[in-house]
């Protein structure tokens, strides 16, 4: 009795340690210091709530009757993991754009916000995971019997009810404690999961603490275990493809379907990015726990005398040999693992029966509406107080109602088809936007109804089914025996549950889904679902919402102080003056996203329709009225969609035609001013020439014909040299010399060649400093484009005292070269058709064929650069861009 008593106070010991670490946790996220509870390594270990008592316990268990069966429950959720991006990533990108705050709001939110599918989801995860509390129970309670009556070590003893009394209602203490101290479920709970994640390490170190006393110190090392492995029974691989294939899937199915374990996964994830080191992590933590588990089995079979119950083998060895300090550790282990998983588990249920349970029902007993006053926080967070309290004693009533003889491993597998009922409305919701709500509702209700007559019913034995039910049928009906629907027998009792539930489940989802038509509502979710977007999956309209009730409300369920936060937020960012805003859609839709983390967004949905409503009708007639509108809001959304398509599509249409007009008139003024460019130098060559060729004409005035014969023979070569210039640089025939040349002294020629400067017509301004730049370049070509552009400034701008800016620059790896006058600028419809051939800035000052600047972009474009006019400066200003070359790449030149 002394040991049993030592045991007790190691228990409370080890309680109060987590106390303290979940306090820790708290203080410091609350202020704000808390970045190690969300580091990666935290989050991956709080997936190892997973591994239950039924891991601890039951794997060496079910290893000792069946052999490597065990590896089943762990290979299911690793693969689940290591393909995380498929579904894992979904459901947590989902979960924070939604605020889902358990697998019930997922499922109602997807169907519609459909309370009836959150009510009908939360009493099948409270009814599935009723088994598995018991297991903990049953598991915590053989632990305390192995140390309290160390003789009495088979399978066959009573178990102590008063003990598993005391177990449940110590965790219901902490679970209320640290679990139910914030109202919002979509914050993470952060002194929870630290505990859970110290629990991880605490029930790994045993496990593998005993595994290696058991292969070194009682088996001899490795070699001679794998011996004694192979000349056992266990050592033998009888697997069973079909039930091995059941068992992955089923466990991979409630690793998704688990309440606790969406509560970890998804409400407790920080980012999906998380996900990434829980992929190989995880995977690696379940095969650390498995490691050992089949030499622990071995070791028992051969040891300890024949009768001894396999799921305590973990105690019992390392008492057996006079090592009660690592019986003491496994213990901890194996109570670890059961605190944890009773823990996360109650507290998502007690959230999912407060929010699609308690809450709407006390909508429907207050005949007040969603306006009233008064604080509804009390009242939420007294329901899931007793939700945790309530679960923990199904738990227990199912615990003593079974008798706690049942093997560890079968109690999870029961839960686990169960919850995995889910599965199908949930991987239906996440891929198939034609899932509709009457089909989930008409699959999870065929398959929870079978997994209660196959499977969980027969579970409780002969107090819940009689044999004869079991051997004959209901009244003799034979093809309807719990363990042989339709007169198919010969199968395991698990697979043939799991077979007929989820088929029938899946198919009624699919048919009632094609059968009938999904609602305005729930199209919009199943498009955000399916394409995992972050946006509102619903827009409200003002209605006759008032601001004051819609405060009174959100102080209701927020608090007065974070609903006035939240008000005056909203009143700023909308500009007004005082701490009420007005209830525009795109607030109604804020508000009742906040509403969804404490109550449920189902719940928080029919509130504000409420308010926004401002009558007092029924969740059904809201939601009638959601869906009209919904409907009304997607077809204006898709009319608005097309108009502003086809006004864009009309504008451009009107902007190409506008430029094809300006080119075209460039065209016709182009051929005229080529016309007259080519007539005028021709008329007067052949005139002056006819004069000298006829007449006596004095020397002074036959060197000034002649004059005028050059310059304009020069000013035809010009324009010929423009034309072929642009043609070959066009057709991408030109020749360029690239090589290293320095940007100051390209400027300097160009200016120099352009008349400007000192002396010219207009004033340079220039940063010397800037300009020593090295480039690889033609240096000709370039230079022609800086000449172009001087000359033109010095041409058309009209200020009084012109004055060309200079600017040199860097930036995303290229030089810029601007050229800034200090003129009036361009029009906006200039400067679209300023680059085209034959267009010129000013008919008047117009002495060109208008083929500068589009010569200018082709030699840009074969550079590697580009010319584009630049605006928002005061006057007409161009940007030259050239591609920057490192100095190592110049030297290599």
């Amino acid at each position: 009795m002394s040991a049993l008593n030592g045991l007790f106070l190691a228990c409370l010991g080890y309680v109060a340690f987590l106390f303290v670490i979940a306090f820790v946790a708290e203080r410091a996220a609350r202020r704000g210091r808390g970045r190690w509870v969300s580091a990666p390594v935290v989050y991956t270990l709080s997936l190892s709530i997973y591994c239950t008592a039924w891991t601890f316990y039951g794997a060496v268990g079910s290893a000792a009757r069946t052999g490597f069966e065990y590896l089943t429950i762990y290979l299911g959720p690793s693969l689940v993991m290591i393909g995380w991006w498929w579904i894992l990533r979904k459901l947590v990108r989902i979960g924070r754009a939604q605020r889902i705050t358990s697998i019930a709001d997922l499922i109602s939110s997807r169907y519609g916000k459909s309370n009836t599918l959150g009510v009908l989801v939360t009493l099948l995860a409270v009814v599935g995971t009723t088994p598995y509390i018991a297991l903990q129970l049953q598991s915590v309670t053989l632990s305390f019997e192995v140390f309290g009556l160390q003789g009495s070590l088979r399978s066959g003893a009573d178990p102590h009810r008063f003990t598993a009394f005391w177990v449940a209602a110590g965790l219901a203490l902490f679970t209320v404690l640290f679990g139910t101290r914030n109202l919002d479920a979509n914050e993470r709970h952060y002194g929870i999961v630290m505990a859970i994640a110290v629990e991880a390490v605490v029930k790994l170190t045993a496990l593998l603490s005993l595994g290696i006393f058991v292969v070194w110190g009682l088996g001899g090392g490795p070699s001679a275990m794998l011996d004694r492995i192979d000349a056992s029974a266990l050592g033998a691989w009888n697997v069973s493809g079909g039930r091995w294939a059941g068992l992955m899937f089923l466990s991979a199915a409630a690793f998704l379907c688990l309440p606790r374990m969406f509560q970890v996964l998804v409400v407790e994830a920080p980012s999906e990015t998380h996900l990434r080191t829980a992929s190989w992590a995880f995977p690696l933590y379940v095969m650390l726990m498995s490691l050992f588990v089949l030499p622990i089995a071995v070791m028992g079979l051969e040891l300890l005398p024949p009768g001894s119950n396999p799921d305590l083998f973990v105690l019992t060895l390392p008492l057996s040999q006079g090592a009660e300090g690592l019986a003491v550790l496994s213990f901890l282990g194996g109570f670890s693992s059961a605190t944890s998983m009773v823990i996360v588990a109650a507290l998502a249920l007690a959230t999912m029966v407060s929010n699609h349970i308690v809450m709407p029902l006390w909508l429907r007993i207050q005949g007040g509406g969603a306006a009233i006053s008064g604080d509804v926080r009390d009242v939420l967070l007294t329901a899931r107080r007793l939700s945790v309290a309530g679960v923990l004693a199904l738990g227990y009533g199912y615990y003593a109602l079974s008798g706690g003889g049942t093997a560890l491993a079968s109690i999870g597998l029961v839960s686990f088809v169960g919850v995995s009922q889910v599965l199908p409305a949930m991987l239906a919701g996440l891929f198939w936007r034609g899932a509709t709500r009457t089909g989930a509702l008409a699959g999870l209700s065929v398959g929870f109804a079978l997994w209660l007559y196959t499977l969980f019913l027969p579970s409780l034995g002969p107090s819940a089914v009689s044999p004869a039910i079991l051997a004959e049928g209901p009244f003799g009906l034979g093809w309807l025996r719990p363990q042989a629907l339709f007169g198919i027998a010969g199968l395991d009792p698990l697979l043939h549950a799991v077979f007929w539930s989820l088929a029938l489940n899946a198919a009624c989802v699919f048919v009632f889904s094609a059968l009938s038509f999904p609602r305005p509502l729930e199209r919009l979710q199943g498009a955000q679902f399916v394409n995992a977007a972050p946006a509102t999956a619903h827009r409200w309209t003002g209605g006759l919402a008032q601001s004051e009730d819609l405060l009174i409300m959100a102080q209701r369920i927020l608090g007065a102080t974070d609903a006035l936060a939240l008000f005056r937020a909203e009143a700023r960012r909308q500009g007004g003056r005082t701490d009420l805003p007005e209830p525009t859609p795109d607030f109604l839709q804020t508000l009742e996203r906040e509403l969804g983390g404490s109550v449920g967004a189902a719940t928080a949905h029919a509130m504000v329709s409420q308010i926004v409503g401002a009558t007092q009708i029924s969740v059904q007639d809201l939601m009638a009225v959601a869906d009209e509108s919904a409907q009304l809001m997607e077809y204006s959304a898709r009319l608005e969609q097309q108009s502003t398509e086809l006004t864009r599509t009309a504008r451009q249409l009107r902007e190409a035609n506008d430029k094809l007009t300006r080119l075209s008139v460039q065209k016709d003024a182009f051929l005229s001013q080529v016309s007259h460019e080519l007539r005028t130098p021709m008329t007067s060559i052949r005139a002056f020439s006819e004069i000298l060729r006829d007449g006596d004409v004095p020397a002074e005035q036959r060197h000034r014909y002649a004059s005028i014969i050059h310059s304009e023979a020069f000013r035809l070569t010009r324009l010929l040299d423009d034309l072929l210039d642009l043609s070959v640089l066009e057709h991408g025939k030109v020749s360029l010399n690239l090589q290293p040349v320095r940007l100051d002294e390209v400027i300097d020629r160009a200016l120099a060649s352009a008349g400007a400067g000192e002396g010219g017509g207009i004033a340079i301004r220039r940063d010397p400093a800037t300009e020593e730049v090295t480039l690889v370049t033609d240096a000709d070509r370039l230079a022609q484009v800086f000449i172009n552009l001087t000359a033109n400034a010095g041409k058309y701008c009209e200020a009084e005292a012109p004055e060309l800016t200079i600017r040199v620059s860097h930036g995303e790896g290229r030089v810029l070269v601007d050229f800034i006058d200090n003129g009036a600028g361009l029009e906006r419809e200039v400067r679209a058709v300023i680059f085209e051939k034959f267009t010129r800035i000013s008919e008047q000052k117009a002495s060109g064929a208008g083929l500068g600047l589009a010569i200018s972009r082709q030699i840009m474009t074969r550079l590697g650069g580009g010319i584009d006019y630049l605006a928002g400066e005061p006057g007409t200003a161009f940007r030259v861009s050239l591609p920057e070359v490192a100095i190592e790449d110049i030297a290599a030149q």
